[in-house]
C-alpha cells in the first residue's frame, strides 16, 4: 500500500495544467473497438484506470503504439474474441469499471460479448440495468450468470429502435451510443446523458463516419453505418481536476493559475465555487484564483441556508461535492451539500470531522457544513482514502491542515490524478509518497 506524507499550512504559488479528461478517456479509448484501422488519441492522462484499461485493449489484441507525451495510437484489426473465455480477462475486467464500455463496440462490431460484474469506487450501488436494457432495445439477448457474476450478451443483428433511458446514464449513454452506431436502420435515445464527455464522444465517432445528430442535448438520433474508419481526436482537459485545483487554491490561500482549463466545457463548475465566496479571473483559457484569506459563503435570495447540489449536466457534477464539501469547512457560513447519486459518497466525513471540522451528516445524502472562517484550522491526522474523490478531497484537506497527516491507499487517488504529488511539489507542496 501506497501513502502520502503532508505538512499542512502552507500556501501554494504557480501555475498548473489539468490532465486530459479520465472519463471522456475511458470512452473514447472503448470506441477504437469499433474499426479495424488507426485511432490516434492525445493527451491521454497517465492514471491507473486509463493505463489499465489500455493494457486490457492491448490483451485483447488491440495494437496498442505510444506515440510521444501523452499521444496513442491504437489498431483493433486483429481483436481475439477467446480472450473473453480466459480466466485473465475476467479478473483485468473485472478490476476496473470503465471496462463495461467495452461491450457497445463488440456488439456492434462482433454481435457478441461478456463481462464480469465490473467493480470500481466504494461509493454506493452503482446498477448497470440502463446499459443492458439499451442493449435489449437495439435486439441483443441478455443472459446474467449470477453464481459467476457474468453478464453474457448475444448481439448477431442489432436494429435501429426508439428508447426512453431510464437514466441519464453518462457510461450507459456511451454504451448504447457506440453498439447504435453500428446497428441497422435509425436509433433514438430519448433521455441521454449530455455530458462534454459525452459530446466529444459522438463527435469523434462522427470523424470516423458514423451519423450522429443532437449532439450536446438529451435526444440523439443514430444512422447505422456499414464501417467505420481510423481518426485522430483529442481530449478535453479534465474538468474534475480543474474543480480541485480552484477548491485547493482557496483552501490553502494559494495564488494559482490553472493552464489551459477548457472554461467552455466546465458548466456549472466556477459557479459552484463562486457561491463558496472564491475569487476567480479568467483570462482566455486560463483560470486565475488570487490569494484569499478569507471566502464568505453566499445565501440564497431571501437569506436561507445555501445549498449546493449534484445533478445530470448541465448541473453540477457530482465528481466535485466531496471537493466543494472540504473547501467548505474553511469558508465563513454554513452551506448544506446535497449528494444526490451516490448513498456512500459522504461517508468520508468522519475523517474531516476527526481533523476538526465542523459537519453535521443529516443522512447518506446529506451534510450541514459550518464554515469557521479559518479560526480553527484543521489539523493533520492518519486517514485512509476510500475513493478517487473523497481521497483527493482528503489531500485538499491535509495541504491546508496544521502539522502533518498520512493518507494510506492512495492507489485510490492515482486511479484519477496523474502524478499529483509531484506536480503539488511543484507549486511548493510539501508532500511526499512513501511506499
Amino acid at each position: 500500500m501506497t501513502s502520502f506524507s503532508v505538512v499542512g499550512g502552507k500556501s501554494l504559488k504557480g501555475d498548473i495544467t489539468p490532465q486530459g479528461a479520465k472519463n471522456e478517456a475511458l470512452q473514447v479509448l472503448c470506441a477504437t473497438l469499433l474499426t479495424a484501422e488507426p485511432v490516434t488519441i492525445h493527451n491521454v492522462p497517465d492514471i491507473r484506470d486509463v493505463n489499465k484499461l489500455i493494457e486490457l485493449l492491448g490483451e485483447l489484441g488491440v495494437e496498442v503504439q505510444k506515440l510521444h507525451g501523452d499521444s496513442w495510437r491504437f489498431t483493433a484489426s486483429n481483436i481475439d474474441m477467446d480472450f473473453l473465455q480466459t480466466e485473465a480477462y475476467e479478473q483485468k475486467a473485472a478490476s476496473l469499471r470503465g471496462s463495461i464500455m467495452i461491450l457497445g463496440p463488440l456488439l456492434a462490431r462482433f454481435g457478441k460479448a461478456k463481462i464480469p460484474k465490473p467493480g470500481g469506487d466504494k461509493i454506493g450501488r452503482r446498477r448497470l440495468d440502463t446499459h443492458f436494457l439499451g442493449f435489449q432495445k437495439l435486439g441483443a439477448v441478455l443472459n446474467f450468470d449470477y453464481k459467476q457474476h457474468l453478464f453474457k450478451i448475444d448481439a448477431s443483428k442489432l436494429t435501429g429502435t426508439y428508447m426512453l433511458l431510464d437514466e441519464a446514464s453518462v457510461t450507459g449513454t456511451a454504451n448504447i451510443l457506440m453498439a447504435a452506431v453500428k446497428a441497422t436502420g435509425i436509433t433514438t435515445i430519448y433521455n441521454a446523458a449530455c455530458e462534454p464527455y459525452l459530446q466529444q464522444l459522438c463527435k469523434m465517432l462522427n470523424s470516423m463516419g458514423a451519423k450522429i445528430n443532437g449532439i450536446g442535448s438529451n435526444l440523439l438520433t443514430i444512422e447505422g453505418v456499414r464501417e467505420l474508419q481510423g481518426t485522430e481526436h483529442t481530449l478535453l482537459p479534465d474538468m474534475i481536476e480543474v474543480g480541485s485545483f480552484i477548491g485547493m487554491a482557496a483552501l490553502t490561500k494559494s495564488e494559482i493559475t490553472i493552464k489551459n482549463a477548457g472554461i467552455a466545457h466546465l458548466g456549472m463548475i466556477p459557479d459552484a465555487f463562486a457561491k463558496l465566496g472564491i475569487a476567480m479571473e479568467f483570462r482566455n483559457d486560463d483560470i486565475h484564483i488570487p490569494k484569499q484569506e478569507s471566502y464568505e459563503v453566499d445565501t440564497f435570495i431571501d437569506g436561507s441556508i445555501m445549498t449546493i447540489s449534484d445533478a445530470i449536466w448541465p448541473g453540477l457534477t457530482p465528481d466535485l461535492l466531496s471537493v466543494i464539501l472540504v473547501v467548505a469547512t474553511q469558508a465563513k457560513g454554513t452551506v448544506l451539500i446535497h449528494q444526490k447519486m451516490f448513498e456512500s459518497r459522504l461517508f468520508f466525513v468522519d475523517k474531516l470531522i476527526d481533523m476538526g471540522a465542523q459537519i453535521i451528516l443529516c443522512d447518506p445524502h446529506r451534510a450541514t457544513v459550518i464554515g469557521l472562517d479559518r479560526k480553527f484550522p484543521l489539523r493533520g491526522i492518519k486517514m485512509t482514502s476510500p475513493d478517487i474523490r473523497a481521497g483527493v478531497a482528503l489531500l485538499l484537506a491535509a495541504l491546508s491542515a496544521e502539522g502533518l497527516s498520512e493518507i494510506h491507499n492512495v492507489e485510490q487517488i492515482d486511479r484519477g490524478y496523474q502524478q499529483i504529488d509531484a506536480r503539488l511539489r511543484a507549486l511548493g507542496a510539501d508532500i511526499k509518497r512513501i511506499n
